[in-house]
């Protein structure tokens, strides 16, 4: 892959290219496919959707070129490759899911096809497609649907959807041909045998739509293990060795996620998930689901939720950034705003603008470079772009949100003797101490309804509590003495009724100071405006002391206040005038 200008694609944005180069840019490609279909080595092989009934097919491309189409039977559920024997040269295979078939090639050319067993036959269906030559469909077929499952034998399925004039010729059609129930396969995955090696033997791991997951060998094809599921799996991870220890992540159609182990016929944990799962990425020992409610979630591999990340578009597909060289792993997430988001952990360190909504992602080595990043998009089109040898992704979130030091835990100190004892009298005494808490917090409740309904009382509040002269006052003294510059900052806070006929009148020991003037009227105040009224205080003695000076807004015909202040002097620091 030869990385070429953006301007050729339009497929750069300026975060991004400071770390990728854009190798690639077909927006007529036609490829249509998931993450599950698409995988990436000396060569991309990718199972294309088509229209989903023709041009089913799997295609490699070499470089840029497609090199090889293979027609598949039917749409493909998933893709992997893995190594099934020691000999050499050590080439990998690839398995490809379709229906209830496992088609294995080996140098891209068909090698094995291996179908699943088929399912039990339920008896009544045995009996009735037994008798079916002489007895009706009226006779049967209610009792039969209430009886059997959802999911009827072939050809028994196809019988009673029949009218009843056509149930004869259909009959005589398919009356050689014995019941089967067969299932079809969902999702795959491989697991490593007895090594961890990159190129060892890997078995492959399949979910069925039967609820079950199957583990086969690689070399007979033979069910190796077999676990059963409570809903049917639409997502696999798989970590461990198969003759040592492995874990099964599975994420179901009911939304719910189930962790298997090994001889564990049945989930050991189960993760219920507030909406259904789109992506299934493991990062270490924990696991990062992207749900259909815009949302990002990591859990451990018991299911305990470690943190979730609230995302600006619903997610359309997920996948691995494992960059080996590096020691770098973390989480792409495609959204169907045209980004596509990394995150390690819950911080968002990079995004990548695509032209088009990404459907399938895949990070790895893609022919000699190891840091590719393919991408298909919903209208067919392939992006492939590479990861610069110079490009450093900070630990630092890139998302607005709290720090990242929040996320750290605090180094608690061990527990003392002090701390347990006192644990001890709490436990032992928690009645009584509630009562004190509970009659403590009345007696605060208490006390403010007292200091409130007295401020209100006295018109000490900043804010008039009249509702037909809604006022608002603050006061600012100027000066060190012994003359001092007081401002009455004086509001009306009415929408659009004007405030007439107020009088402002101060309160002071006139042994300390003088005022001048001591009463004064207001003039008509105005919705909004703000009106600074001077007044000036001569402070007479020299002892260095200070009192309180009260100021009251009154309003004509009204005994009390509409507003007070208390005002703090200074102390004067000057000698009075004689």
């Amino acid at each position: 892959v030869s990385p070429h200008s953006a301007a050729d694609g339009d497929v750069c944005d300026t975060d991004s290219c400071t770390r990728w180069l854009d190798a690639h840019y077909d927006p007529v490609a036609n490829l249509y496919t998931f993450s599950s279909c698409i995988g990436n080595g000396d060569s991309l092989v990718v199972g294309d959707l088509g229209t989903g009934a023709c041009n089913i097919k799997l295609k490699v491309y070499k470089g840029t070129s497609l090199v090889s189409e293979n027609t598949l039977l039917d749409l493909p559920t998933g893709l992997v490759s893995f190594h099934m024997d020691q000999h050499e040269p050590r080439t990998p295979a690839i398995a490809v899911a379709s229906g209830p078939f496992i088609y294995v090639y080996k140098n891209l050319r068909p090698y094995f096809k291996f179908t699943l067993p088929p399912l039990e036959v339920n008896p009544l269906e045995q009996e009735v497609w037994t008798q079916a030559k002489e007895v009706r469909r009226e006779r049967y077929g209610p009792h039969l649907h209430t009886s059997c499952s959802r999911r009827f034998s072939f050809p028994l399925g196809r019988f009673l959807m029949l009218d009843p004039q056509e149930m004869e010729t259909y009959v005589n059609l398919h009356k050689q041909q014995p019941l089967r129930r067969q299932t079809v396969i969902t999702c795959i995955s491989t697991l490593k045998k007895n090594m961890a090696e990159e190129d060892a033997v890997s078995c492959l791991v399949i979910g069925a739509e039967s609820k079950d997951i199957y583990v086969l060998d690689p070399e007979a094809f033979t069910v190796l293990s077999k676990m059963s599921l409570p809903s049917v799996p639409t997502l696999i991870d798989v970590t461990g060795q198969f003759d040592v220890e492995f874990r099964i992540t599975v994420a179901c159609r009911n939304g719910n996620i189930y962790i298997l182990r090994r001889d564990s016929p049945k989930p050991k944990y189960c993760i219920e998930l507030t909406s259904h799962p789109v992506g299934l990425v493991r990062i270490g020992k924990n696991v990062v689901v992207g749900c259909a409610q815009e949302t990002l979630l990591s859990y451990t591999q018991k299911g305990k939720k470690l943190w979730t990340v609230y995302l600006p578009a619903p997610v359309m597909t997920m996948g691995l950034m494992d960059h080996h060289t590096r020691g770098f792993q973390a989480v792409l997430v495609g959204l169907s705003n045209c980004q596509v988001q990394l995150y390690r952990d819950k911080n968002l360190l990079n995004i990548v603008k695509t032209p088009d909504v990404v459907t399938s992602i895949c990070f790895g080595r893609f022919g000699r470079e190891d840091g590719s990043l393919i991408m298909t998009t919903k209208g067919g089109g392939l992006i492939v772009k590479i990861l610069k040898r110079t490009a450093v992704f900070d630990d630092r979130d890139t998302a607005p949100g709290p720090p990242l030091a929040q996320s750290i835990r605090l180094n608690v100190p061990k527990k003392t003797k002090l701390y347990v004892d006192q644990t001890m009298r709490e436990r032992e005494n928690a009645v009584a101490m509630h009562r004190a808490f509970q009659m403590d917090l009345s007696r605060l409740r208490l006390a403010s309804a007292r200091a409130y309904v007295k401020a209100l009382e006295s018109s000490l509040t900043p804010m008039s509590a009249s509702l037909s002269e809604p006022l608002k006052m603050n006061a600012v003294v100027q000066g060190l003495g012994p003359s001092f510059k007081l401002t009455l900052n004086v509001q009306n806070t009415a929408a659009c009724r004007p405030v007439m006929n107020l009088a402002v009148s101060f309160l002071y020991d006139e042994a300390l100071y003088s005022m001048r003037p001591s009463f004064f009227k207001i003039p008509l105040l105005v919705p909004g405006l703000n009106y600074p009224i001077d007044a000036f205080v001569e402070c007479l003695v020299d002892k260095g002391i200070s009192d309180i000076i009260k100021v009251f807004v009154l309003q004509q015909g009204k005994s009390a206040p509409l507003l007070t202040a208390h005002i703090n002097m200074p102390v004067s620091e000057g000698l009075p005038l004689n």
